[in-house]
């Protein structure tokens, strides 16, 4: 078998990878082991004002469109909806935040994203107020990957198979019986163990997230005061996350779910937790600077990584896939800010 591109690993990085490549009539196989992966157990957030001091996301003006647009084609395409857009209330935590905010809804900016400050809201408790957020949602993570993988399987363009980095030889490039024109690598946090790119600094996190429903009506905006809240429909919701550097695992701990839930009700009071549905962890591949791992080896142009989105995957693997896929096909330079040979010096290989 040949093909033009091996793509590795069935995350939604590979996967939106893989369909851009598709749509561009490129021949892509992707090869996933099938075991549960970050992007699987992410909420899917798309917020695009984060943080203490209420900053938009490095360049949100060009990929929230970007990732509007992509999720409303594959929306059209499968006739299912993907992206659940749904107003955010971030709960002011003290003074500090709220001048801060008050600044932030001043600037010109900002006004797309930012919607002024509501006092009064019984179910929650905000002494500072609530800030409501525009254009924030959540992509519906699992359904999507379900999808693109029978849509991979129905074009012969699906393998579920472990990877043996000892398997692949270079040059000429193959794995197993594959020969590939390129191996992209889009493996989440199994690529701090990649020998091709291991010297990159990930900065892995896990990540733990409840599953659960209330006997009463719940608050239908997703909420933000240090963890989120978001409500998936009249009576269910999930609630997320924890961040854990220190025991990079996929096992699910009473000390989360505990942590999780205290701090929603410290937020939520009114709200009456009937049962917890499920609890799932997941490994984030997050990065030294916080920006994405893009580009070819520098020694193995063959062997190209596409990697390192974090939490906000959602927002930016849409509109690096199609920059990734330019790249490949037309030799359009990809930003020096995701570039991989930022950290050419720390090669190892």
């Amino acid at each position: 078998m040949e093909v033009d591109y091996l793509i590795i690993g069935q995350g939604l990085a590979g996967s939106l990878l893989a369909w851009e490549l598709c749509q561009r009539n490129k021949k892509v196989l992707v090869v996933d082991n099938g075991k549960e992966n970050a992007s699987q157990v992410a909420a899917g957030l798309i917020n695009p004002v984060t943080g203490m001091r209420f900053v938009k996301s490095t360049d949100v003006d060009t990929l929230l469109p970007t990732a509007n647009h992509y999720y409303q084609q594959l929306s059209q395409y499968f006739q299912q909806a993907f992206y659940i857009e749904k107003p955010m209330l971030r709960l002011l935590r003290n003074s500090k935040e709220l001048t801060t905010c008050q600044k932030r809804l001043c600037q010109s900016e900002y006004q797309n994203y930012l919607g002024g400050i509501n006092h009064s809201d019984s179910n929650l408790k905000s002494e500072y107020g609530l800030l409501k957020q525009k254009q924030t949602g959540y992509l519906l993570t699992q359904p999507l990957l379900a999808t693109l993988r029978k849509y991979f399987i129905s074009k012969n363009a699906y393998l579920k198979a472990e990877l043996n980095y000892k398997e692949i030889t270079l040059p000429p490039l193959k794995w197993r019986e594959i020969k590939a024109k390129k191996i992209i690598f889009c493996e989440g946090h199994l690529a701090s163990k990649n020998p091709w790119f291991s010297w990159l600094p990930f900065q892995l996190v896990k990540g733990e997230i409840v599953t659960a429903s209330s006997i009463h009506q719940i608050s239908q905006n997703i909420l933000n005061y240090g963890q989120w809240f978001i409500p998936l429909d009249s009576h269910t919701f999930k609630t997320g996350a924890t961040f854990d550097r220190d025991n990079l695992n996929t096992s699910i701990t009473q000390n989360a779910q505990s942590f999780l839930i205290q701090s929603l009700q410290q937020a939520y009071p009114r709200l009456t937790i009937d049962h917890i549905i499920e609890q799932q962890a997941g490994i984030r591949p997050t990065t030294l600077d916080k920006q994405p791992f893009i580009g070819q080896h520098p020694k193995h142009p063959e062997l190209i990584i596409f990697n390192g989105f974090g939490a906000k995957g959602s927002l930016q693997i849409p509109w690096y896939s199609q920059c990734l896929a330019d790249n490949l096909l037309n030799n359009q330079p990809i930003s020096a800010t995701s570039h991989i040979l930022r950290y050419n010096s720390r090669i190892a290989v």
